[in-house]
């Protein structure tokens, strides 16, 4: 009885709706610290659902298709606040194409690099080079140089994780007050998570990592295959 009510379509939407609401509730509660970011806290208790019930991953994501469909909408949506912001970005034009470019590289190469001094294999420092784009992102373009999709997408978790911790002390010790520049670098290092993070800062640092976000991923999309590429000939 339970494995015919398990496949029903509409239980595991409902179930993910009311665990991430359970999670926003409960990190709202501990003060929004990103130890408890919605997130990761809804994924943890979702695993451990599936665990417990024994209902197989594609049973799940069967159901909560629908959901998933939702995050184009809503990705596309972030189009909207920073299209009222359109003047910012003009003026800060160029200030953002350096550091969308610098934020990519450094971000690849360091975890990259950290990677290769621990003595990591070849396909796992192909994993590591895509974790600060956001996760469809990620899992196609490490397939595509030879890495791990699975463990590039556990690093974008990690990743976004861990840039939602940290960016409130870095903002603090750098007095970094402009909501632009917040937002800014949150969608450079922590994608999604980070976009989710800066709306707390407010609409506008919500449109600008949607947008640090996009020209992150486009930009690692396009740029490190051929790296990784041009790395490959010369060696």
């Amino acid at each position: 009885m339970w494995q015919h009510f398990a496949a029903m379509p509409l239980l595991w939407i409902l179930v993910t709706v009311a665990v991430y609401l359970a999670a926003g509730w409960l990190n709202q509660r501990c003060g929004r610290t990103p130890l408890l970011h919605p997130v990761i806290v809804s994924l943890s208790l979702i695993i451990l659902l599936l665990k417990l019930t024994e209902i197989d991953y594609a049973t799940y994501i069967e159901g909560a298709a629908f959901i998933k469909f939702l995050m184009g909408p809503a990705i596309v949506a972030l189009a909207i606040p920073l299209y009222d912001n359109l003047h910012r970005v003009r003026e800060m034009l160029l200030p953002l194409l350096i550091g969308c470019v610098v934020g990519a590289l450094v971000a690849a190469l360091s975890a990259v690099g950290i990677g290769w001094l621990l003595g990591a294999d070849v396909t796992t420092l192909l994993s590591l080079a895509p974790k600060s784009v956001t996760s469809p992102i990620a899992i196609e373009v490490a397939d595509k140089i030879g890495g791990y999709g699975s463990l590039a997408a556990g690093l974008v978790l990690i990743t976004g994780a861990l840039g939602c911790l940290m960016a409130p002390l870095l903002f603090k010790l750098l007095r970094i007050d402009d909501p632009a520049i917040r937002g800014f670098t949150l969608g450079v290092s922590a994608h999604a998570m980070g976009t989710a993070f800066a709306f707390e800062y407010g609409a506008l640092a919500g449109a600008f990592s949607g947008l640090a976000m996009g020209m992150v991923g486009t930009f690692t999309a396009f740029v490190l295959p051929l790296l990784v590429e041009m790395i490959a000939l010369t060696g």
